[in-house]
C-alpha cells in the first residue's frame, strides 16, 4: 500500500499528463451544490484519501455536510461530480420527478469484475443489456406468481432457522448462547440457495442445521464483495490508474468473485448440460427457470455468462439487508426490554404459542414490522445507496447537476435527519405506528424516501416482496420462538458501529431459551 504523499504525487503526475477537466460552468447557469473546495486536476482526491486513512469516506462527507448546513453537496473526484443528498424532498426529485435522467450506473472496477463486464441488471449502465436483464429479473424471477410458487421453500428455511437456534439451547436449562449475526446471515444465505439452486448447502452443512465451511466461506465472500463494490475506489474516478491497483481493491474483489464462482459455476454448468440433454422437465428452482428461457424463435435467451451474473447479483442483493436489520434491532430491543416485550406480546396475541408464525400472519404484525422499519431507518446496511448516474445536464433543488454526475442518496442522512425525525438517534418503533391510519397495515417500504429500505424508481429493488417477507419472517420467528436475554455479567449490549462499515462493531451474542410448546420444535426430516 502506497503512503498518502507518494500516492498523491503519483496520481497528480499521471493526471497532469493524461487528464483535463471537461466541465465548465456557463453564464446564468445555476451553481453546483456546495462542497469542499477542490484542488486543480485531482479535485477532492486528497481529502478522500485522508478520510480513508482516518475513518471512512462516508464519515467525511456527512461531517462536512453538517458543518456547511446543507442537505445536498458536491465533491469532485477528477472529472466526476459526486452529489450526496440527505433531504427526502430532493431525493424524491432525483428518483421520482427526474428518475429517467438518473437511471444509469457508473462503470467501476468492482462492478466490472462482479458482473463480467456489466452483463446483469443491478450494475449495468442504462441500455439494451440492462433492459433485457431487468425484464428477466422482474418477470421471471421476482414476480408475484413466482413468489407464490416458491412459498414452500421459504417455509422450509424458516423452519430450519428455528431448528438451528433451538439446537443451540435445547440441552441447557439456562439456555444457549447464540451468535445472531451467524444465524441471520445464514438464514438469508440458506433461503436464497434453496430458491436458486434447490439446495441449502454447497457442502454437507452441520447436523444442527448450521453452516459448514463452504457456506461460511461463501457468505464471507458475499459480504466482502458488498463492502468493496462502491467503496470510492480511486481508479473508478481515474480509470488510467486501474492496472496499478493502488488500494488493493481489485485483488480483493477478484478473490471474492473467485470464491462465489467456485460454488456457483459447477451447479450452473451442470444444470445447463441437463437442460440441453432434455433432463429438466418442470422447473424446480430459479436456476431451472433461467436455463429454460427462450426467445420468440425458441432460441436460448440467456448466455451462460448472463445466467451466472444474474445468479450472482440476486444472491448479493438478498443477504445483507435483512440480516443487518435483525442484528441491530434485537441489540436495541435487548437494551429496551419493554420494546422486546411489546413485539412478543403481539406475536402471542396474533399467532399464539402452539404453532409457528406464517406469512399469512404478517398483515397483523404491525409492531414487529415497525421494529424492522426502525432498524432500516436508524441502522442502514450502508451509508449510501448505489450511485445513480445522470444521462443529461439538469437542475435539481435549484442546483446544476452536470451530465455523468454520480448521485448517492445517504441512507444515514435520510434516516437520521433531525428535520424529519424526532429523536433521530433513538430506537422508537412506535413512530411508525403513528404514521399509519387506524386499521392500516405497516409496510417495510418507504416510498417518500424519509429513509431507505428498498430504493425506488427504474433502479429500485425489484425484490421488494421477497425482501419484505424474508425480513419479517426472520424477525418474527426468532422473537416468537425464543426468549432472548443479555449474557450474564455483560450489562447492556454495546451499540457501537464498526469504524469502516455499518455493522455492529462486534457480532451480537444473546442467550436464547425456547418459549413455545415443545411439539412446535419438532420438524419433519427435510431435504438438504
Amino acid at each position: 500500500m502506497l503512503s498518502f504523499s507518494i500516492l498523491l504525487v503519483f496520481i497528480s503526475f499521471a493526471l497532469c499528463c493524461l487528464f483535463k477537466p471537461q466541465w465548465r460552468g456557463k453564464a446564468n447557469q445555476p451553481s453546483l451544490p456546495p462542497g469542499p473546495k477542490p484542488w486543480p486536476i485531482v479535485g477532492n482526491l486528497p481529502q478522500l484519501i485522508k478520510s480513508k486513512k482516518k475513518t471512512s469516506v462516508s464519515h467525511w462527507i456527512h461531517s462536512f455536510m453538517k458543518e456547511m448546513n446543507t442537505e445536498i453537496a458536491c465533491i469532485r473526484l477528477g472529472n466526476v461530480h459526486v452529489i450526496s443528498v440527505t433531504c427526502p424532498e430532493i431525493s424524491r426529485e432525483f428518483l421520482k420527478n427526474q428518475d429517467a435522467v438518473f437511471a444509469s450506473r457508473p462503470l467501476t472496477m468492482a462492478t466490472d469484475v462482479l458482473s463480467k463486464g456489466h452483463l446483469g441488471p443491478i450494475f449495468a449502465p442504462l441500455g439494451e443489456q440492462w433492459k433485457k436483464m431487468k425484464r428477466v429479473m422482474v418477470s421471471e424471477m421476482l414476480s408475484k406468481a413466482r413468489h407464490q410458487w416458491l412459498y414452500e421453500k421459504r417455509v422450509e428455511e424458516a423452519d430450519n432457522l428455528v431448528r438451528y437456534v433451538h439446537n443451540q439451547c435445547k440441552n441447557s436449562n439456562e439456555g444457549g448462547l447464540v451468535n445472531l449475526r451467524v444465524a441471520a446471515r445464514h438464514y438469508c444465505g440458506n433461503l436464497m440457495r434453496k430458491l436458486v439452486f434447490n439446495q441449502r448447502y454447497f457442502g454437507e452443512g452441520k447436523a444442527d442445521g448450521g453452516p459448514g465451511f463452504e457456506e461460511e466461506e461463501y457468505i464471507e465472500a458475499i459480504f466482502t464483495s458488498l463492502t468493496y463494490v462502491y467503496s470510492f475506489c480511486i481508479s473508478d474516478y481515474f480509470p488510467s490508474l486501474r492496472g496499478f491497483d493502488l488500494e488493493g481493491h481489485e485483488k480483493i474483489m477478484k478473490e471474492a468473485t473467485r470464491v462465489m464462482d467456485k460454488y456457483h459455476d459447477p451447479v450452473i454448468e451442470d444444470r445447463i448440460r441437463k437442460r440441453r440433454d432434455g433432463k429438466i422437465d418442470e422447473p424446480q428452482d430459479l436456476l431451472d427457470v433461467l436455463v429454460s428461457l427462450t426467445d420468440d424463435n425458441g432460441v436460448t435467451l440467456l448466455s451462460i455468462d448472463e445466467i451466472k451474473v444474474q445468479i450472482c447479483e440476486i444472491m448479493l442483493a438478498a443477504v445483507d439487508n435483512p440480516s443487518n436489520a435483525l442484528e441491530w434491532a434485537l441489540a436495541e430491543m435487548l437494551n429496551k426490554p419493554e420494546t422486546l416485550r411489546k413485539a412478543i406480546d403481539e406475536l402471542d396475541n396474533v399467532v399464539g404459542k402452539d404453532r409457528l408464525v406464517q406469512e399469512s400472519d404478517f398483515p397483523r404484525l404491525n409492531y414487529v414490522k415497525a421494529c424492522t422499519r426502525e432498524a432500516f431507518r436508524l441502522h442502514p446496511i450502508s451509508p449510501f445507496i448505489p450511485p445513480h448516474v445522470s444521462v443529461a445536464d439538469t437542475t435539481v433543488g435549484g442546483y446544476f447537476i452536470p451530465k455523468a454526475s454520480y448521485v448517492v442518496l445517504s441512507r444515514e442522512g435520510l434516516g437520521r435527519n433531525p428535520k424529519v425525525w424526532d429523536d433521530p438517534y433513538e430506537f422508537k418503533p412506535e413512530r411508525h405506528l403513528q404514521d399509519c391510519k387506524e386499521g392500516e397495515e405497516v409496510v417495510i417500504t418507504e416510498p417518500e424516501l424519509r429513509f431507505i429500505s428498498f430504493s425506488r424508481g427504474r433502479r429500485g429493488c425489484p425484490g421488494v416482496v421477497l425482501g419484505s417477507s424474508m425480513t419479517t419472517m426472520l424477525f418474527a420467528r426468532l422473537l416468537q420462538g425464543f426468549d432472548w436475554n443479555i449474557p450474564n455479567n455483560k450489562g447492556a449490549i454495546d451499540l457501537s458501529q464498526g469504524k469502516r462499515d455499518s455493522f455492529l462493531a462486534k457480532p451480537l451474542l444473546a442467550v436464547a431459551k425456547p418459549r413455545l410448546s415443545p411439539n412446535v420444535y419438532s420438524f419433519p426430516k427435510i431435504n438438504e
